[in-house]
């Protein structure tokens, strides 16, 4: 494997510019993820019309607030543009100026002050607007401290009402009396008053008076925890707790690193897989000079460590704006390494165990071949064009296995209905296009599919053909509507139905079942599939597919 990397130190070190790109691209990218998710939201822009007098105040249990600085305080939570009418505010909704306008109406002084009456806003909103969440839940939020807060003042001046309506004094209300009695010195004086008073009427009068006062007067006490608990029946209670913070800046940080070292690392990876293969030296590799199990540890690995590289010079650079806690340092080094490890295993699944077939020369060093679905006529046309039919019939005979889906099913059958398109006569079927209707009869149903369980799998029909007839040697696998619907011989399989439009995994493990049967098998002639030794992975590829 030592060679093998330096091979590939050597590349990397050729292709300066290429690495560049393919650094510069991934850490630009995490960079600008970071920044978006480290900036808080902007606020909105609300147009605010203010239609009472200049210098109006509201007064609310003592206290006189200027309706203007009021609702500066008020509307501090959003980006405040002032207008000066309510049509011009309605115009700059419209036109997507503004997202939505606030209207002061000019008696809402006089109505909050009078203490029995409500002030009334109007918010005027933009339906179409794409934050017009956003705004409804900023506006609501002040409306609600707004509301809050006149509670909580008219509650303190009800309260101080009350008390002196129990103790007396001065109300400070125009034409009341300067010293007045309170009810809590009622019952007392008309005690005195009933005492001398001899029995009869006029006395039993006097004393329903002084009941009620001292009635009056135990319950109006009661009434002050009545209000308080009216205006705020839920009171939170707060607790600071002085713990380790994760602030937005931290979290931003971890995903723009997090998401570079997954590019870099899959990138490196699957491309390096990718080039050996294209460079058609993978098959010769794999034949003695390196177990392929070796050849994709070395990929992954050299791609984990470059990425592992560049992840931790891109954490050093961005510790320079973020405060970071660097006494941490040992695991994140820790979960970089696990990522790299990780992500590189990824991008070696991705540049090794699939690819698309295009030419003939890329059958070579393939255990199988996946002919998806599409339109028959197409891929017929298309493997004439580009000289498919002959390698895929040698590939087939040579011990290389075929899994055709709806399309292709016709595609390896001996022959169909119709007599068209020619097919690679793979499979002793006969096949009838388009069996179960035309694209609008496509339809799901569940089938009982022999070699994969007891369970039913969901069948994906789209314009899907069936099996007409079958030779002796066909094992027919599951039955549609009386149809042969799925079926296979020796090392072709077949289904009408699309098995990777589902969750259900278990055709594409039977056809992995039958691949691994397959291990051991002698060498095939040039363009025929290689034999692999026991545990190795299997490496399936689909042929393009056209609809």
């Amino acid at each position: 494997m030592r060679w093998l990397l330096r091979k590939d130190l050597l590349i990397l070190r050729r292709s300066r510019l290429l690495v560049a790109l393919l650094i510069v691209y991934p850490v630009a990218i995490a960079l600008l993820i970071g920044f978006a998710i480290s900036r808080s939201p902007s606020r909105p822009r609300v147009a605010i019309v203010d239609e009472t007098p200049p210098g109006e105040t509201i007064q609310v249990g003592g206290q006189r607030v200027e309706v203007s600085q009021y609702a500066r305080h008020l509307f501090s939570q959003v980006q405040s543009v002032s207008v000066s009418s309510r049509a011009q505010a309605v115009e700059r909704v419209k036109s997507a100026d503004v997202l939505a306008a606030v209207v002061i109406p000019p008696d809402i002084a006089a109505r909050i002050s009078s203490g029995t009456a409500q002030g009334e806003l109007e918010v005027i909103y933009n339906g179409d607007a794409l934050e017009q969440s956003l705004v409804q839940s900023q506006l609501g939020s002040a409306l609600a401290q707004a509301n809050l807060g006149f509670s909580e003042q008219l509650q303190r001046a009800a309260a101080k009402a009350i008390d002196l309506l129990l103790k007396g004094g001065n109300l400070g209300v125009l034409g009341a009396p300067n010293d007045l009695i309170g009810l809590d010195q009622i019952p007392p004086v008309l005690a005195r008053v009933i005492a001398h008073r001899p029995p009869g009427s006029d006395r039993a009068a006097l004393e329903r008076v002084a009941s009620f006062a001292d009635f009056a007067a135990q319950n109006l006490s009661v009434s002050k925890k009545v209000l308080s608990t009216v205006g705020q029946p839920i009171r939170v209670k707060s607790t600071l707790l002085h713990g380790r913070r994760t602030p937005l800046n931290t979290f931003a940080v971890v995903v723009a690193v997090s998401v570079s070292l997954m590019f870099v690392c899959v990138l490196l990876a699957a491309g390096g897989v990718a080039l050996e293969r294209e460079e058609r030296a993978l098959p010769r590799l794999v034949r003695g000079l390196v177990s392929r199990e070796s050849l994709l540890a070395e990929k992954g690995l050299l791609a984990a460590g470059c990425s592992f590289v560049v992840a931790l010079a891109m954490l050093a650079g961005v510790g320079g704006f973020v405060s970071l806690d660097w006494g941490r340092s040992g695991l994140w080094l820790l979960a970089l390494a696990f990522g790299a490890i990780a992500f590189g295993s990824l991008g070696v699944a991705i540049g090794a165990l699939a690819r698309e077939v295009r030419r003939a020369d890329e059958l070579e060093g393939l255990d199988a071949l996946v002919i998806p679905g599409g339109e028959s006529t197409t891929i017929s046309k298309l493997m004439d064009a580009y000289d498919l039919a002959g390698p895929i019939t040698t590939f087939s005979r040579a011990g290389g296995l075929v899994y055709g889906t709806c399309a292709g099913l016709i595609t390896v059958a001996r022959d169909t209905v119709e007599g068209l398109p020619p097919t690679l006569d793979l499979m002793d079927i006969v096949a009838r296009r388009n069996a179960f209707g035309r694209q609008v009869r496509s339809f799901e149903a569940d089938l009982a599919v022999a070699g994969i369980g007891p369970a039913p799998f969901r069948g994906v029909f789209i314009r899907a053909p069936w099996v007409e007839s079958a030779g002796p040697g066909v094992e027919v696998l599951a039955i549609c509507e009386g149809r042969i619907v799925a079926a296979r011989e020796g090392g072709v399989l077949v289904t009408a139905f699309h098995p990777e439009l589902t969750d259900d995994t278990r055709m594409h493990e039977l056809f992995i079942a039958m691949i691994r049967r397959r291990e051991g098998a002698a060498s095939a002639p040039a363009g025929a599939a290689q034999p692999r030794a026991p545990g190795e992975p299997v490496r399936a590829v689909a042929a393009p597919a056209n609809r």
